[in-house]
């Protein structure tokens, strides 16, 4: 019907046209009768225009089938073969879609002002240098910095990581001057520097230090999957043949730590679920933009650990570390090599015993036991467990019978150690006593379910060094223990020492994967009054949290208040 209106519309038109040029015509010749010639002419143009009307109608009728639109509404849309979507669906995917490019725009234009509000600092902050320096030029004594304020903003920014301690370890006077990292993963971040209030896991994590961390990630993967041609890095395919892409979900732990003078560094990690191989971006925000400083490849499938244990009787507690051994190192990891340095004879069978039996059932063999009939010395058995791998290059962890550790914890191992590059010195988390943690219970749940983080359950053993990963052949080029140390732990703190004053860079961060299982310490009577009141220092901060040491403190206390409550209420009863 539209179709034949169209039609009768356009053919109107035309008769139109013709009527005016037939006036027309009609006015020249003074209204005189047109001849019989002229009449067969126009009945002619008459029919060749009906034509010309007809075939336009047609070529518009073949047009509007083809661009009309399906009335039917149970037709299927686009979408997957063989399946009909409804109209709600595809408005809540448009929903959807709208609402993630709302929040991407909402993340960028926040990166963006931040970055304009930084650049505007640090340009004011040039200015003022440059005014300074032309004070100084004009004759005029300034005691201020006497580095020349850089001649572009981008120079300033750079030079800012040349300062900090990114690419090549800056030598420190004593432990005291590191600044530790903090780790974190996508849900959690795990704080070192803590006080009574704080907890040593964040989770949540605070919505400032969230956004901030979202950010670095974003930026660590950008780097990834956009790399430039100075990365240290092969592009790799998918399964399909297809470009790599990494995500937010291919990311496995990072480290951060600010220093305030220069700007914070990120370390991050990422890792395909089926590929082996870590991809290692570092970042640097040196109070301004995020600077990539590099990006590599990491392979650590044929990268051996050989753990050293220094032991002297404790059989029951290597029994315990063995079957940890058995569950990470044999059934996880297996790319491990476990040295025992054992002082004395007593309990040696014992020792030896408990290996043959792992050995046995699990058919592993890459363990050596090396025998010492002396007195224990902790640096003295590291030494001797360090130098008696003969097969070239290795990772060394140093580490106690009363270590628990996870797979998680070796790979990190692996990642932040680089021969005459980087050493990693882990924060271990240390357990407080089960028996008060858990005093309300009949018996302590089991070990594994005691790895918990908790401000009651544990602390960040800031003060310890005797935990870590090194190659051997930096180990050997430090120059090992100090021998000449007497006392127990002294010889840790002097080998981390010997670490901060050369070019190698220090690691210091707390792991999740590393606790330091609860045991009685004992204060010998022989301790002079000084080291035996230090040592029961050490005790109560290794028996149990602030909280709880305050309850065994006023334990009488307590209990006069129950007992004046039990009565009252009694008397209020019998009343």
């Amino acid at each position: 019907m539209e179709i034949l209106i169209l039609v009768l519309l356009f053919y109107n038109l035309l008769q139109k046209v013709l009527t005016s040029k037939e006036l027309i015509s009609l006015g020249k010749s003074r209204l005189i009768r047109m001849p019989r010639r002229g009449l067969i002419l126009q009945t002619r143009t008459h029919w060749l225009l009906l034509g010309l009307a007809l075939l336009c109608s047609l070529i518009l009728f073949l047009y509007l089938l083809e661009c009309a639109p399906q009335t039917d509404g149970n037709a299927s849309l686009p979408g997957i073969i063989g399946e009909n979507y409804g109209k709600e669906y595809y408005q809540a995917l448009l929903q959807e879609q709208e609402e993630h490019y709302q929040t991407r725009a909402t993340s960028l234009k926040r990166q963006i002002a931040q970055l304009k509000q930084e650049l505007q600092e640090m340009s004011e902050k040039m200015r003022s240098l440059q005014e300074r320096k032309n004070v100084g030029a004009n004759g005029i004594s300034y005691q201020g910095n006497k580095e020349q304020a850089p001649s572009d903003l981008l120079e300033f920014l750079h030079s800012q990581i040349d300062k900090a301690e990114v690419s090549i370890g800056a030598k420190l006077p004593s432990e005291y001057g590191v600044i530790p990292f903090e780790s974190f993963t996508l849900m959690k971040v795990f704080q070192l520097e803590m006080g009574l209030t704080r907890h040593p896991e964040e989770k949540p994590v605070r919505k400032d230090k969230r956004d901030e961390l979202v950010e670095v990630i974003e930026a660590g993967l950008e780097v990834i999957n956009n790399p430039d041609e100075d990365d240290e890095q092969e592009d790799e395919d998918g399964p399909l043949g297809e470009k790599l892409i990494f995500n937010e979900n291919d990311f496995v732990e990072g480290y951060y730590r600010t220093e305030k003078d220069k700007g914070t560094q990120y370390e991050l990690f990422f890792k395909k679920a089926d590929l082996m191989e870590y991809r290692h971006v570092t970042l640097f925000r040196p109070f301004g933009p995020l600077m990539k400083v590099k990006s590599e490849m990491i392979d650590i499938t044929r990268s051996v650990i050989n753990i050293i244990v220094p032991l002297a009787g404790r059989t029951e507690a290597f029994a315990q570390f063995m079957q940890n051994f058995r569950d990470v190192c044999i059934h996880q990891d297996k790319r491990i090599h476990l040295t025992v340095v054992y002082f004395g004879k007593e309990g040696l069978s014992k020792v030896k015993s408990i290996l043959e039996s792992v050995a046995s059932e699990s058919n592993f063999h890459n363990y050596t036991l090396v025998s010492l009939n002396e007195e224990f010395n902790r640096g003295r058995g590291l030494n001797v467990g360090a130098r008696a791998w003969d097969k070239g290059e290795v990772l060394m962890f140093f580490c106690d019978v009363d270590i628990y550790f996870s797979a998680e914890f070796l790979n990190s191992c692996r990642l932040n150690a680089e021969p005459g590059k980087k050493v990693f010195y882990p924060v271990v988390f240390s357990l407080y006593n089960p028996a008060i943690v858990y005093a309300n219970l009949d018996v302590p749940p089991p070990v594994e379910q005691q790895l918990v983080h908790k401000k009651d359950s544990g602390f960040w053993r800031d003060f310890g060094f005797g935990m870590t990963c090194q190659y051997q052949s930096d180990f050997l080029t430090i120059g090992g223990f100090d021998m000449e140390v007497k006392g127990w732990g002294g010889e840790d703190v002097h080998l981390y020492r010997k670490y901060l004053h050369s070019d190698l860079i220090v690691i210091r961060t707390p792991v999740p994967g590393l606790f330091h299982l609860w045991h009685e310490k004992r204060c010998a009577d022989e301790l002079t009054p000084e080291q035996y009141r230090m040592c029961i220092q050490s005790k109560a901060m290794n028996e149990a949290s602030h909280s709880h040491l305050g309850m065994l403190v006023f334990r009488e206390e307590i209990e006069t208040h129950l007992h004046k409550q039990a009565y009252r209420t009694n008397s209020e009863a019998v009343g």
